[in-house]
């Protein structure tokens, strides 16, 4: 690639980061950027030194100012080098998935090399977001090659996550080839089958990366009563109802997520009772059970992401206390509690620490038994840990 592209130069010191490549460079590290530059370009990262160091893709109205898209010099970051990429992404899931489903992260970021591109993948269709001004500027090519290798596919795009209007760029929702979805796509995991609404749904319409999770559930639910706290859809009370228990409660602050939680029972023939189905918010509802007397011997807390950024971290920490500590004491004696947390910026051990907090609050004696993570297809890549961002503790409580 030719030198003369745009170039960043980092202030000194601020190279070791990419000297272990971890692809994110921010304003703070950085000394001056020459060549006009306009957001999604590309770019060559030098240390203040002269080192060259790597090829990155510029977003300068994020806090996170540069993506690397290379580490290698010899490499020329057009099109065709980024369709090879994405097909070197799709062909990591093209193995057996240890739990065979029809929905699959098929491009995960930074983990596969391609910072701020997500591609799902539900049966028949794909459902583009791009998160990052670079993945934005190289929109073309990701359709292209998306077309070129699922050439019976519909394309979906949902780049209208929060995040993007940190790098300045407006959402974009709606079809891109073939039919467009008219209402929920369904997909099939396992023994189950679920509902997934592409178009208005939390992330891309479901929680692929909870997979193994619902394994879990599902194998370990018969004959229990359970309480599945901030439900959406309802994923862990099919796999719950599908395992065998003996009843299944589940909480969420959304009529709309409620509605196709019923919807994903009847799908599975399971009852749907409108008792079982409990509208609200989430801390409210859980402590009005605890008033009722109500006990489960199975809780699951999947909540929302309560911390976006370091200046949520103190709220976020309490309300994760929080409703552990609440949701401890709805827990059976020997029963077990089921504790998530998808906040990227609160690593396991604080998680750990956090939950053992709530246990000590609540008087309960709790024990860790299984660690619970996101799905294969969301891996992460040894030199980005912040891709391990969903976390799980199976506590069996006394």
């Amino acid at each position: 690639m030719a030198s003369t592209l745009p170039r960043l130069t980092l202030s000194p010191g601020r190279e070791k980061s990419l000297l272990r490549r971890h692809p994110w460079i921010f304003k703070g590290a950085v000394r001056s950027v020459s060549g006009d530059p306009q957001a999604g370009d590309t770019l060559e990262v030098r240390a203040h030194d002269g080192r060259w160091l790597a090829w990155a893709a510029y977003s300068p109205a994020s806090q996170i100012v540069a993506r690397v898209w290379s580490f290698d010099r010899s490499q020329s970051i057009d099109a065709a080098w980024l369709r090879a990429r994405l097909t070197a992404a799709v062909g990591r899931r093209g193995g057996e998935l240890a739990h065979p489903s029809t929905g699959c992260r098929l491009v995960f970021g930074e983990s596969d090399g391609l910072p701020g591109v997500i591609v799902d993948r539900y049966g028949s269709l794909l459902v583009l977001q791009l998160l990052s001004a670079g993945a934005e500027r190289w929109r073309d090519a990701w359709i292209e090659g998306l077309h070129a290798l699922f050439p019976q596919a519909a394309l979906y795009e949902r780049s209208d996550a929060s995040v993007r209007e940190k790098e300045g760029l407006p959402s974009r929702v709606g079809p891109l080839s073939g039919a467009s979805p008219h209402g929920p796509v369904t997909i099939q995991e396992g023994p189950a089958r679920f509902l997934v609404d592409v178009r208005s749904g939390h992330k891309t319409g479901f929680y692929l990366d909870q997979r193994p999770s619902r394994a879990w559930v599902r194998d370990h639910a018969r004959g229990a009563s359970v309480l599945n706290v901030f439900c959406y859809t309802g994923a862990f009370g099919v796999v719950a109802g599908l395992g065998g228990a003996a009843s299944v409660t589940q909480i969420d602050s959304s009529s709309d997520a409620l509605r196709l939680a019923a919807e994903n029972l009847r799908e599975n023939s399971l009852p749907a009772p409108d008792e079982g189905l409990l509208r609200g918010d989430a801390f409210s509802v859980v402590r009005d059970l605890v008033g009722e007397g109500r006990r489960f011997d199975l809780v699951i807390l999947d909540p929302p992401k309560f911390i976006e950024s370091k200046a949520q971290m103190a709220g976020g920490t309490r309300g994760y206390k929080d409703i552990n500590r609440v949701a401890l004491g709805l827990v059976n004696p020997g029963g077990r509690l089921l504790t998530f947390s998808c906040s990227g910026l609160l690593d396991a051990a604080l998680f750990q620490k956090i939950v053992a907090d709530a246990a000590l609050d609540a008087g309960r004696e709790a024990r860790i038994v299984d660690r619970l993570f996101q799905g294969e297809d969301h891996p992460t890549l040894l030199s980005f840990p912040e891709a391990s961002y969903l976390k799980g503790l199976v506590l069996r409580v006394d």
